[in-house]
């Protein structure tokens, strides 16, 4: 999960861990691509607004890199308005959440994803 905001993370935490997966978190575009020299996850959840480096800019660069091209990238944004989904789509994330987050929903989104692990 990459997002710099500290509540968020914790929130998405606690609630994916709740669920039985692993999760890591990284404040910034730069903090992840850090941990991605050491692990490999199969689903990125994004912020798209981070300092430096956004996470639109942080998507395309994973997707064109073909060692992180196939991670799986979830927008969890509080863009809403309307071409926003497109963008991020564009930039190549593979699912788009609004905040606030209908926590159930993305629950069933990652495990949907993940296959059920």
């Amino acid at each position: 999960m990459v997002d710099d905001q500290p509540a968020n993370s914790k929130l998405l935490r606690v609630l994916l861990e709740g669920e039985g997966y692993q999760v890591r978190v990284a404040a910034s575009a730069e903090e992840a691509l850090g941990c991605l020299c050491g692990w490999r996850p199969r689903l990125v959840l994004m912020d798209l607004q981070l300092p430096g480096i956004d996470g639109l800019e942080l998507t395309r660069r994973l997707k064109s890199d073909p060692g992180t091209a196939d991670l799986v990238v979830i927008a969890v944004t509080a863009y809403a308005m309307k071409g926003d989904e497109e963008r991020a789509r564009a930039a190549g994330c593979d699912g788009y959440v609004t905040k606030p987050i209908d926590t159930r929903a993305l629950v069933r989104m990652v495990g949907a994803v993940l296959g059920g692990e």
